[in-house]
């Protein structure tokens, strides 16, 4: 059975250094922090590699995210895996819950998140499950 938890969040994008002046420099670092809020309340802390190309609208990024919380009553923690790639001013996205990355409360969780940006306001729907929740 798959559950719905819905909310928003507010995000800070801090831009990093790179690490030890190894890598490309025109791949950028940053570092995320998150408050959700709704169905799940808690906060997210990750890394994301983006990269920008020279056609206005392209660009694709990455990034690991751990997320600390309370789901529906339930407490724990999961990993979020972020695939994003903006084409010509297109977005695809795709953030999975990381398999076996559940914790206490959420351990055993598997499922994605969506976002969608309206009003100003950043909004998530996430589709899960837990195995002991038929």
């Amino acid at each position: 059975m798959t559950l719905r938890a819905t909310g928003t969040f507010e995000v800070k994008v801090t831009p990093q250094s790179p690490v030890d002046g190894v890598g490309d420099p025109s791949v950028g670092r940053m570092a995320l922090e998150k408050q959700f809020k709704g169905d799940l309340a808690g906060t997210g802390r990750g890394q994301m590699l983006a990269v920008g190309t020279a056609i206005d609208g392209s660009a694709g990024y990455v990034a690991m995210e751990r997320v600390h919380g309370v789901l529906h009553g339930r407490e724990g923690s999961f990993a979020l895996q972020h695939n994003g790639v903006m084409n010509r001013g297109t977005p695809q996205l795709a953030i999975t819950i990381v398999p076996d990355s559940g914790t206490e409360g959420l351990s055993g969780i598997a499922g994605a998140l969506t976002i969608r940006i309206a009003d100003g306001l950043h909004h998530y729907e996430l589709a899960y499950s837990l195995p002991d929740i038929p």
